[in-house]
């Protein structure tokens, strides 16, 4: 899938109240951790907890960081990615703003609708699927080649194509905003399907199947973009210039080398950060900013896992087209995920805290 310039490390800062020994201030995911170093022993303590030689922190701080992070990183469940938001607004009130939570737990929105479905199981394979179908009616194509993006469509004969499609009855409860699933929050990355399903899983949810997610971003007139018919880049994060991947500077993927690639590579914005990014159901960023994972609903094909909505990049960020050729190991840098329930399940209140001060660090600091 398709998705710096060097500057020296932090300069140790003299602490005058120190006799015989130095203080370090080192930047390590964005957040500055206060090291000090005895220089008898030359031992760095980290966060007042963990030790290390000094030569070998300060070795790793200057040789696995090569340049400052534009944003402030944290590592969740040790293993996954986020930028530190400095405003995320509480459930509640984007609840009582957004008035269309439906008979669904917090943070949830109900999706009831009948979704116009594909007309055979091969639909997919012969051409006549909704997908294929849909892109007949593309006026203005921007590229055809792969991925292809199409500038606008026509909804009269769209409208008019489709309306002998059969439909599907839908009604669930999906996420209002990519995990972790509140405004002004940055996506989760780094995660691979599995572990997509478990997160939900832990809040008593599940992880959408495709179809789900589909209904959700297009609505019942099967509309390509969540918005509407003329693709938008300022409606979501969507056609950015793309980036090349260090993918060996990934691996480790809980590691400052990662961190930093990430840091490079990230042209995401908050989650709800653009208003008109917003599906016919009120669901945000559905399209762009980050891939997100679902459930493959064709049992015949070889991965359960399902890739939707595209990234920023300039891809085809619709809400019909899918990713299918990643197994559920697959991991990278522009990968969430969002959570699906059945209507009325009820939730147990969980609070998570986004102090940075808390969260683990990478793995050459540990």
């Amino acid at each position: 899938m398709p998705p710096g310039t060097s500057s020296p490390p932090p300069v140790p800062t003299p602490d005058p109240s120190a006799r015989g020994s130095r203080a370090v201030h080192a930047l390590v995911g964005g957040t500055v951790l206060a090291c000090v170093a005895a220089s008898a022993v030359g031992v760095v303590k980290f966060a007042g907890k963990q030790e290390l030689p000094l030569a070998l922190a300060l070795g790793a701080i200057r040789g696995v960081v090569p340049r400052k992070p534009t944003y402030e990183w944290r590592l969740v469940g040790g293993k996954h990615w986020q930028i530190i938001s400095p405003a995320v607004e509480p459930t509640e009130t984007t609840e009582m703003l957004e008035a269309n939570r439906g008979a669904c737990p917090s943070g949830m929105i109900e999706v009831k609708g009948t979704m116009k479905v594909d007309p055979s199981p091969t639909a997919s394979y012969d051409g006549k699927s909704v997908e294929e179908l849909q892109k007949k009616t593309c006026t203005k194509w921007i590229n055809r080649d792969y991925p292809e993006r199409c500038a606008e469509f026509d909804r009269t004969q769209w409208l008019a194509l489709s309306k002998e499609l059969p439909t599907k009855p839908m009604q669930y409860c999906i996420d209002r905003f990519e995990y972790p699933n509140r405004k002004g929050d940055f996506p989760v990355i780094m995660v691979n399907f599995r572990e997509a399903s478990e997160m939900c899983a832990e809040q008593g949810k599940r992880l959408c199947d495709e179809l789900e997610w589909t209904f959700a971003c297009e609505g019942e007139e099967a509309q390509p973009y969540p918005y509407g018919y003329v693709r938008d880049t300022e409606a979501c994060v969507i056609d950015n210039k793309w980036r090349a991947y260090n993918e060996r500077a990934m691996q480790p993927r809980d590691g400052l080398a990662a961190m930093n690639e990430l840091d490079r590579l990230w042209q995401g914005v908050p989650s709800g950060s653009r208003p008109r990014c917003k599906s016919p159901f009120g669901v945000y960023d559905m399209t762009g900013n980050v891939d997100e994972w679902t459930r493959n609903v064709r049992s015949w094909e070889p991965h359960a896992s399902i890739l939707k909505g595209g990234y920023w990049g300039p891809v085809r960020t619709r809400c019909r087209p899918s990713t299918r050729s990643h197994d559920e190991n697959h991991t990278f840098y522009q990968q969430g995920f969002r959570c699906c329930a059945a209507v009325g399940t009820t939730l147990e209140a969980r609070s998570e805290s986004h102090d940075p001060a808390i969260a683990p660090l990478p793995r050459e600091l540990k």
